[in-house]
């Protein structure tokens, strides 16, 4: 017995994806023409399908691995965050990014091994320090408000006994070249990516062992003995498919009515001149996190294959059901990033915004993942909440240890949760969350 699957709407991300962009062009991979089989079909090439194909390459030996994207790699939303491989608590519904106690001790050893698997990917292939950067992150408070967030969040690390260090005016400047922020809390732990560079280079280096076809997008799936799975120009017929697509599983018909789907909107400088880098000061390649979660992330670039030094800067949210946002919602993103980059930044008055985007977040009610076998062989890895390049990482190691192994340690910690619960009825859930997320913004005040 068949059934098929229409999927619904295909991905729609608003601006350039920007990292990507600041790199010279890579070499295309083709698109899927005609029919093929293979033994293993992964639906998406962002960090949780890239992800999932080497841990399938590590498992099944000489069997066939296929990998769709359905337009160019890094053009989606791995080249759209802004690069931090988070191993410690990062709830984005918390105030301080603190969860449960428990909780956050387990997620912080599944962050470290998706960590792990990712820098042995960086081994491997060779990518430099630029790609790849274990340098730690602060999270910077320019307010009362925000060093009472710090502070709590510091009596949370040490209770969970991680280490940190607590960084003053002084050092905050020095570091980061600006007087804004009061103060900062470093954590060692984080690595620091060129995202668009690592999903490239990833893809290289697994190129050898896995089948990549671009602008390639599934418009139906045909579940039976053997899957199909249909693209514009191509059929692929499998036995075991990983749907690696985030929010866009709902667009295959799974996890209704139980995601959110969440536009974040950043802006990217061009290249800083010699000049504008001196006056500017601090080390050349840092990120920073709010010290409230709804204010704005700040990262600092000296650049890859030549792209330059750059300031990338983002906040705002809007809940979009569609996963579609809008030319409003742009447009008011890039007056807020405008006015974020004046405040930090005064000494580069005049520095333009190159590049302005958009990137999709999935999330869930209750901050669970949407992941597991949704149709005999068919696992989905998806809904992220917020921190895709760690815990797609991590759900895409899951997704291939599910369907080949079955079970293992890591699988079993990683399995210890809900399922996403389900969702208000609309118009209550997006008038009440978008609303919500305006709240907590004008809450966040400076550190906006």
């Amino acid at each position: 017995m068949t059934k098929t699957i229409k999927v619904k709407r295909l991905p729609v991300d608003p601006g350039p994806a920007a990292w990507n962009s600041i790199l010279t062009p890579a070499s295309e991979y083709p698109r899927l023409s005609g029919d093929i089989t293979a033994d293993w079909v992964i639906v998406g090439g962002g960090f949780t399908g890239i992800a999932a194909a080497r841990r399938l390459s590590q498992l099944v030996g000489s069997e066939s691995i296929v990998l769709l994207e359905a337009k160019r790699l890094a053009d989606g939303p791995a080249g759209r965050n802004s690069g931090f491989m988070i191993d410690l608590p990062h709830d984005l519904s918390s105030e301080t990014y603190a969860g449960a106690h428990d909780n956050d001790l387990r997620q912080i050893k599944l962050n470290r091994e998706a960590i792990r698997f990712a820098g042995e990917m960086a081994a491997e292939y060779g990518m430099p320090k630029a790609v790849f950067n274990p340098c730690g992150k602060v999270t910077a408070a320019g307010s009362s408000r925000g060093e009472q967030h710090i502070a709590s969040y510091q009596k949370h690390l040490t209770s969970l006994g991680e280490s940190f260090h607590l960084m003053n005016h002084a050092e905050m400047k020095e570091w980061a070249g600006t007087d804004f922020y009061r103060s900062g809390l470093f954590t060692p732990g984080v690595v620091m990516i060129q995202p668009a560079a690592f999903i490239r280079q990833a893809a290289a280096g697994l190129s050898s062992k896995v089948s990549i076809y671009e602008n390639s997008p599934v418009t139906s799936m045909q579940v039976g003995a053997v899957h199909k799975l249909v693209t514009p120009d191509g059929v692929v017929k499998a036995k075991g498919v990983i749907l690696a697509v985030n929010g866009h599983i709902q667009s295959f018909g799974f996890f209704p009515k139980r995601l959110l789907h969440v536009f974040t909107y950043a802006s990217m400088t061009r290249a800083l001149t010699p000049r504008e880098v001196t006056r500017l000061g601090g080390v050349s390649d840092w990120g920073i996190l709010p010290a409230d979660p709804m204010g704005t992330t700040v990262r600092r670039s000296s650049g890859f294959m030549g792209s330059g030094d750059r300031i990338v800067i983002r906040n705002h949210a809007t809940l979009n059901q569609s996963l579609e946002t809008s030319a409003k919602d742009m447009k008011k993103a890039a007056k807020l990033q405008d006015r974020s980059f004046e405040k930090r930044f005064p000494m580069l008055k005049g520095v333009e915004m190159e590049h302005r985007w958009g990137g999709r977040l999935c999330l869930s009610w209750n901050s669970m993942p949407a992941f597991g076998e949704v149709e005999p062989r068919v696992w989905a890895a998806a809904c992220q909440n917020g921190l895709g390049t760690v815990k797609g990482t991590l759900s895409g190691m899951m997704a291939a240890e599910q369907a080949v192994l079955g079970s293992s340690p890591l699988l079993t910690q990683f399995l210890d949760h809900q399922q996403p619960r389900k969702l208000p009825p609309e118009p209550f859930l997006s008038m009440g969350a978008n609303m919500t997320m305006r709240w907590k913004e004008w809450q966040a005040g400076i550190e906006m």
